[in-house]
């Protein structure tokens, strides 16, 4: 089977990108080398053809209630204009997907979803929502672009000719470009200030070259979309987060606020491994799957993420290990052909982005 095609797919073949597939969908992994592009988005602005990821639109009388009693995000304490992190969890507690709701009013929703669950997620929530509850897919015709580092605000207000410095961490604003809505979330995957755009799939080119006419803006493939998330120490779904671990196992257990008695709740906050982020010295990175074992050679877990890391230095990992375990300080990853020294450390493992950075008037 074909793997889908963005909007801007066309755009990066013939600009040379280097292509592959990534959840189902035919997607640039890196244009002059994911390094430069790490960089460049840590040190200027990096934009992000994430068009794939999948939006539903929630709306009716009663999806207040019907969405809080669906997934983990404490919608009681979320106002409009305003956008949470959360989870979408099955009847154990483990995590299907975890996804960020956006309210534009008492019963009105936007879902965005990762893309390799999107199916799974709308066939689960058409099951979970009552029918008086409308629910649409509107991944086909949204287009997503991600614009992100320290010099993004000023990019994005250079090109649309308006201020945003009024716009909180986790707050969005609709506006309209070149006649059409446009949807602006001060939201990221990258550690760094940044804002993640929702417009009309038929507009994304258009937009998407308007911004790299800004020589502060590079195109940046899905490889430093990696390195950069694993930097903040944000998981990815299907490594750090799955079917089979709840989110208080990776850590995430203080987001779980909500009062509703939502799918999955009790098993949300059970813990059987635990996730660590380990710092390795040298540049030979840890991989997905390789075993962790303690220094007596006992294994106690697996790794999940690992990659050198281009702000630091050095390599770090995410690991899976069993709580008993789950105190130690002192690692072996057992990686292809070597065995590698890894020490727990702390999160993120990046500490100078600029996400949360308060902008000034």
């Amino acid at each position: 089977m074909s793997e889908s095609r963005t909007p801007l797919t066309a755009w990066h073949e013939a600009r040379g990108a280097k292509m592959a597939p990534f959840a189902g969908w035919l997607m640039p992994i890196q244009y002059e080398g994911i390094l430069v592009e790490h960089q460049h988005t840590r040190q200027h602005a990096g934009l992000f053809d994430i068009c794939h990821m999948g939006e539903f639109r929630i709306s009716g009388a009663g999806a207040d209630a019907a969405l809080s009693a669906a997934v983990s995000h404490n919608l009681a304490t979320l106002a409009a204009g305003k956008c949470r992190y959360g989870f979408l969890l099955n009847a154990r507690g483990g995590v299907l997907d975890d996804c960020i709701i956006y309210r534009f009013g008492p019963d009105d929703f936007m879902v965005v979803v990762n893309a390799a669950c999107a199916a799974g997620d709308l066939a689960t929530l058409r099951d979970r929502l009552p029918g008086t509850v409308s629910l649409t897919d509107i991944s086909a015709e949204t287009a997503k672009l991600d614009l992100q580092g320290p010099e993004a605000v000023d990019v994005l207000e250079n090109a649309l000719g308006e201020s945003l410095r009024d716009l909180a961490y986790f707050g969005f604003r609709q506006t309209t470009w070149d006649g059409a809505p446009l949807l602006l979330s001060r939201t990221g995957y990258t550690g760094e200030l940044g804002f993640e755009l929702y417009l009309p799939s038929d507009k994304a080119l258009a937009f998407w070259e308007l911004l790299l006419k800004d020589a502060r803006v590079k195109p940046v493939g899905l490889g430093a979309r990696d390195t950069l998330r694993l930097e903040a120490g944000l998981p990815l779904y299907g490594h750090e987060l799955d079917e089979d671990h709840s989110p208080a196992e990776a850590g995430m257990g203080r987001m779980l606020t909500s009062t509703a008695d939502y799918v999955g709740k009790e098993g949300a906050q059970q813990i059987r491994q635990v996730l660590l982020p380990l710092r390795i010295e040298g540049r030979r990175a840890a991989r997905n799957g390789d075993v962790l074992a303690l220094p007596d050679g006992t294994e106690v877990g697996r790794v999940t993420s690992g990659s050198f890391a281009p702000s630091l230095g050095h390599v770090i990992a995410f690991a899976w290990v069993d709580a008993a375990h789950a105190e130690a300080d002192a690692f072996v990853v057992r990686a292809a052909r070597a065995e590698l020294p890894a020490v727990r450390t702390g999160l993120p493992f990046y500490a100078d982005g600029t996400a949360r950075k308060k902008l000034q008037a």
